[in-house]
């Protein structure tokens, strides 16, 4: 695969990531089909397993998405400028902290985002516990079943 297929295949995967937190882009059938035109143009071992266990994760990540109880209560509350907040902190939380840096960097977001624009701790604080329960938890796992999808294809290609 050359550079600039590569670059491509890159930005076709950070599109996913941003379409797991804007909503009407579909986030893991983007990254999916990133990680299946890189296996389909590399044809090794290593690309076919990484397409193999990032059809398993997303999977996985559907069905747990799936299992967790719907809230949609007082869901109004959410901008959308916290919810991209939220995906862009969980984004870089996984890169300086690989897969626990998302959860992490997720909920911060939200708690920046929240604080902000509420003002106070204790505000932003309960604010941040009802934007989990409404629609911050479906997302992380979303969130994080591409990310892992992500850092499994950046690391293969590094290797390779």
């Amino acid at each position: 695969m050359g550079t600039w297929q590569l670059v491509l295949c890159g930005l076709v995967v950070l599109f996913g990531l941003m379409g797991v937190v804007v909503p009407g882009l579909p986030g893991p059938p983007v990254v999916w089909a990133a990680v299946l035109w890189w296996s389909m143009t590399e044809k090794t071992a290593l690309a076919w397993g990484v397409l193999a266990g990032a059809t398993a994760v997303l999977l996985l990540g559907q069905a747990v998405q799936w299992l967790l109880p719907v809230r949609r209560g007082r869901a109004a509350t959410v901008t959308r400028s916290t919810l991209l907040l939220a995906g862009a902190a969980g984004i870089l939380g996984f890169c300086v902290l690989p897969v626990l840096g998302a959860p992490l960097g997720f909920v911060a977001g939200i708690y920046g985002a929240e604080r902000r624009r509420l003002g106070g701790h204790g505000e932003a604080r309960a604010s941040t516990r009802l934007v989990m329960r409404a629609v911050g938890t479906s997302m992380l796992v979303e969130l994080w079943a591409c990310l892992l999808v992500a850092g499994a294809w950046l690391g293969a290609v590094l290797a390779a």
